[in-house]
């Protein structure tokens, strides 16, 4: 399990390689839901997701025979975008496997940043270890892996460093990469936090990890968010979630929609509905905003056909 030392370490490696991404406040939004909400914007990375972080991370910590092999990921898009732009900067070659009904913007975005890209259809992470051990790349999983979830730590330092007052913290939530590295970091400074994570009703894999005490798998993950269709529960993810998220609860697919259309009209910012998972738990009054809240808002590819504004 990393240590608050390694996230410490891997945000020091990030400096000046990635964004320190702004915090942003919306008067509209706090009057809508009754509190004090600061939204970390991560739209605003470099690739436009905080995957980077994690994926940039593990990157520079391969051996350099392991990047001579060229490195592999399998994707929704937001971690395929992510590695290819890593792998380019480093001059590795970069593989990403990711599905036929992919965000087409999403599949340009990572051949646009170098990388070869593989569609494939069924079961995606079988297809990538066929293909990873096939032509014998180093494989690079987007959130099961403990670099990836050190990396993502450091967004948890950023948002204290930035805001000490916090109370509490809304993640949304894939596989888990994003919330166990955030958690994991913001309780080993401040361990009175409160995390929340929020993930797709029809894409609740790491709810239902939870209720049966270990990581599950999917048959099928559809959602409008796109970027928490996971279909597995990282088997490393998982304790981290377990002993460091205080709560998580399941949103609607209208309510994600809702979402992401007020955000956007409140705020101007681009956000995948991924990213308006914590406001479409607020809009459903399964959180309550209590103190001062901080949102994560992830942006990558959006697909605005699918918002029909």
């Amino acid at each position: 399990m990393p240590t608050l030392e390694d996230i410490r370490q891997a945000a020091e490696q990030l400096r000046g390689r990635i964004h320190r991404t702004p915090i942003l406040t919306s008067t509209a939004l706090n009057e809508r839901f009754g509190g004090e909400l600061v939204l970390k914007a991560e739209l605003f990375q470099k690739t436009g997701s905080f995957k980077v972080r994690g994926l940039l991370t593990k990157l520079l910590r391969l051996s350099d025979e392991e990047r001579q092999r060229g490195v592999i990921t399998v994707s929704a898009g937001n971690a395929a975008g992510a590695l290819a732009w890593a792998a380019r900067d480093a001059g590795v070659p970069a593989t990403v496997v990711m599905a036929t009904t992919a965000v087409p913007a999403k599949i340009e975005a990572a051949r646009g940043y170098g990388a070869t890209v593989e569609l494939v259809e069924g079961d995606l992470i079988a297809q990538y270890e066929r293909i990873r051990d096939e032509r014998k790349l180093t494989g690079v999983h987007p959130f099961d892996d403990e670099d990836v979830i050190t990396g993502h730590g450091s967004l948890g330092l950023e948002l204290l460093e930035d805001r000490p007052d916090i109370d509490t913290v809304l993640v949304p939530m894939g596989g888990g990469g994003l919330i166990s590295g955030v958690a994991l970091a913001v309780k080993l400074v401040k361990p009175e936090i409160r995390v929340i994570g929020i993930e797709p009703e029809q894409a609740d894999v790491i709810s239902r990890s939870l209720d049966a005490g270990e990581p599950q798998k999917l048959p099928t993950a559809r959602s409008i968010a796109d970027g928490l269709a996971a279909p597995v529960c990282g088997t490393r993810n998982f304790p981290l979630i377990q002993q460091y998220v205080d709560h998580v609860v399941r949103v609607s697919e209208d309510a994600l929609l809702e979402a992401t259309r007020l955000v956007m009209s409140r705020t101007k910012l681009a956000l995948e509905p991924a990213a308006a998972a914590p406001f479409a738990a607020l809009l459903e009054g399964s959180i309550q905003l209590d103190g001062i809240t901080a949102s994560i808002v992830s942006g990558g590819n959006l697909d605005v056909s699918k918002l029909k504004l």
